[in-house]
């Protein structure tokens, strides 16, 4: 029985809340069309009390034209910009799974540690999809200057089948979409932003590479090291805290891999990564230089192990249920050499 119906260019059948964050809401729906053609999609509406307001809707729309054209794996695809009542909505894709944030709780409400290698394996497609959202140029071939500025836990989906999606492109700047008051407030989470960010300055796309090296630390030690008791404490963390040798916090951190979180937060943007590619380069080759790495195939089944879910077409097969196991624990034995 569905919540309500939105009746627009199209017809939605609102069935079930996802998510409810400060200025919008995210429902599960199902979009109806001809000859009883229905597809599951998530509708994100903005929330009553900022529907008035100017700025705010253009930013969303703004946000939905943006995002219409990236195309990418590792990005939460945008089907349509919809109005009903004087209320705008961004009809996307449903991911079938959870956020980084609820990932992580899980892990630490059954005392599970990720193995590093999914780590690494996660940030690197979060890496493949900024790359892909920077690179990003209009129609006459000038480049968009995206940079995302929320790269969080939050805004990073696992699917139960291992794909890993960047989405949220609702702080984003980018020229021609987009109204942006960069240096006069502060766009993204706290305790994920960079340097930049903390200090009211005017971002480029180096500014989401520290958050994705924040990202990869929070996923290998299972803790936030910038995360204060509120907003203010985290960024001068940010802006002042020691960047400490991650070796000695977890001794599965090699010297390699602390040169990568090195490389993605250091403070000075002449010693920080200069592009996602370069990222993403040192990311896999860290995982698959020795001719064997993690796949969408291996983080499904340790996510759906974790949650103990399966995929549709392995509703009851045992013996996949069992590979899946073996997997997690051959992850996990690697996790601890």
């Amino acid at each position: 029985m569905p919540l309500f119906t939105i009746q627009s260019e199209f017809q939605y059948e609102v069935v079930r809340k996802i998510f409810e964050g400060g200025m919008g809401i995210v429902y599960e729906a199902e979009q109806n069309g001809a000859r009883n053609f229905a597809k599951r999609i998530a509708i994100k509406i903005i929330r009553s009390h900022y529907a008035s307001q100017k700025m705010f809707i253009e930013n969303f729309i703004g946000e939905a034209k943006l995002v219409a054209d990236l195309i990418h794996t590792n990005i939460v695809q945008t089907y349509h910009l919809g109005e009903t009542n004087g209320v705008c909505f961004i009809a996307m894709e449903l991911i079938r799974g959870v956020n980084l944030e609820q990932f992580a709780r899980h892990l630490a409400d059954k005392r599970r540690v990720l193995p590093k290698e999914l780590a690494v394996f996660i940030t690197s497609r979060v890496a493949r999809g900024l790359a892909y959202a920077h690179a990003k140029t209009d129609k006459d071939g000038k480049p968009l200057g995206i940079v995302h500025r929320d790269v969080s836990f939050k805004n990073i989906m696992i699917a139960f089948e291992g794909d890993v999606k960047l989405t949220d492109f609702g702080v984003a700047k980018a020229r021609g979409f987009l109204t942006d008051q960069e240096g006069e407030v502060i766009a993204g989470k706290a305790d994920y932003m960079s340097p930049e960010q903390a200090d009211f300055q005017v971002t480029d796309k180096r500014s989401d590479l520290f958050s994705a090296g924040v990202v990869l630390a929070h996923l290998l030690l299972g803790r936030n090291l910038f995360k204060g008791e509120n907003a203010e404490e985290s960024r001068s963390r940010i802006l002042n805290q020691p960047i400490p040798d991650f070796c000695a916090l977890d001794p599965r951190i090699d010297d390699k891999l602390n040169d990568i979180l090195h490389h993605c937060l250091a403070r000075d943007l002449t010693r920080r990564y200069a592009t996602a590619d370069q990222l993403m380069y040192d990311l896999e080759y860290y995982i698959y230089h020795s001719g064997y790495g993690p796949t969408n195939e291996t983080l499904g089944k340790f996510i759906r192990e974790l949650f103990g879910q399966t995929a549709p077409h392995m509703a009851e097969d045992t013996h996949v249920k069992t590979i899946i196991l073996e997997e997690t624990a051959r992850l996990n034995e690697r996790a601890k050499k």
